[in-house]
């Protein structure tokens, strides 16, 4: 094979930094940004110096005039990100004690709802290469962007119901979009998704093989842009359709669609839905069996959750369900279960979590209630989200 020329750059961040840094000269002299998540032994797990790193190196290149566009990544070929640092989150919660407020989570997630809704209205085209394993804060980091590519290796999932949590980082908003209720489904299972599913989702909007990401970023340094957001966003979208075709695995949630709207109704509590779910995984279907064993094993009062806040938050605005889900993941550090299903998967790895929701029963309302209550005093710490 031909080697391909090296591509014109310019390196501003340094090869152990957490996320890496370079802008790709093009033809017309315009650059586009390329950011790397470098940590690929964790899976390329969110830090909040990666948050923070991430936010102010995209707010300069949305300044900058000479920057057409940007690129987001991950280093290695397992994951572009397998979601947020839980284990560091997991540390703060034992170290503020119980009912208490860890400051550094309240500050992770304040931070990482800003970088992800500063994504969703960001002013040029981004396009994220979701390869491998895209999961939790890493969806949260594709779904807002304008070009969200998967491979045949990509699997998405929003798997938090097994660590006591829910399907945040806009999750409560851009699940309740998918067809039907399959994104109330996969926010009470956990269940994986494909290249095929995630197309079909509206999850991505194009697949590409592995392979062809340098051809990508050669093509994206061949073309001549115009600094016009509308004009190069399709001008992207050209040069994503000249990539070679790609052959995809068979999606999962299409074909069930009917079956899960049939387990979930519109208005059923998760009283109704429970014993629905639970009796999946006794399914010859090995995909809907999995995921019913996941609901058996997760946190209730994370299902409860779950439910709320995509019923609540259906018709606010971005801003206001980042303001929410704000309020539910600090309570979330605050009361055991989050911390008890860390503890169980990823600490003590015995996979016995202990959960303590009272979701079922009459206690169910107030546990939400808690779990909502603000936590902050004066302004809410993401007012200022538009």
């Amino acid at each position: 094979m031909t080697a391909r020329p090296a591509l014109p750059v310019a390196t501003t961040s340094n090869d152990e930094a957490p996320v890496l840094f370079r802008t790709i000269v093009t033809a017309s002299g315009h650059r586009f940004g390329h950011a790397t998540l470098n940590a690929p032994a964790s899976l390329n797990a969110l830090t909040l110096p990666m948050v923070d790193l991430l936010q102010t190196r995209l707010s300069a290149w949305a300044e900058d005039p000479q920057v057409a566009g940007v690129i987001l990544d991950g280093q290695g070929e397992k994951a572009f990100c397998a979601g947020g640092d839980v284990v560091g989150l997991y540390g703060a919660m034992r170290a503020a004690g119980a009912g208490q407020v860890p400051r550094d989570a309240a500050d992770f997630f304040e931070r990482e709802y800003r970088l992800d809704h500063a994504i969703h209205r960001y002013p040029k085209p981004l396009l994220v290469w979701g390869h491998g394993i895209v999961m939790g804060g890493g969806i949260g980091l594709m779904a807002g962007a304008s070009h969200r590519v998967v491979t045949p290796r990509s699997r998405l999932a929003m798997p938090e119901i097994t660590l006591g949590l829910y399907p945040d980082v806009g999750g409560s908003w851009f699940l309740s979009r998918l067809p039907g209720r399959t994104g109330l489904f996969l926010a009470l299972t956990g269940a994986p998704l494909n290249a095929a599913d995630a197309l079909w989702a509206g999850l991505a909007d194009r697949a590409a093989r592995a392979e062809d990401h340098g051809l990508l970023l050669e093509t994206i340094a061949n073309a001549r842009w115009h600094g016009d957001q509308a004009t190069d966003a399709e001008q992207l979208d050209d040069l994503l359709r000249t990539l070679p075709a790609v052959d995809l695995a068979p999606g999962q949630l299409a074909p069930h669609r009917e079956r899960i709207n049939a387990l979930i109704g519109p208005h059923d509590t998760l009283a109704t839905i429970a014993p629905r779910l639970r009796s999946l995984a006794s399914e010859s279907d090995p995909w809907l069996a999995a995921a019913g064993s996941s609901f058996q094993k997760g946190s209730p009062t994370s299902a409860a959750l779950a439910i709320a806040l995509q019923r609540r938050l259906r018709h606010a605005s971005l801003a206001e369900v980042f303001r929410l889900e704000y309020q539910a993941s600090v309570g979330c550090c605050v009361l055991p279960d989050f911390a008890e299903g860390v503890r169980a998967l990823l600490i003590d790895k015995d996979r016995m979590p202990r959960w303590q929701g009272a979701a079922q029963d009459d206690g169910a309302q107030a546990m939400l209630e808690a779990l909502l209550a603000p936590r902050f005093t004066g302004a809410h710490p993401l007012a200022d989200l538009r």
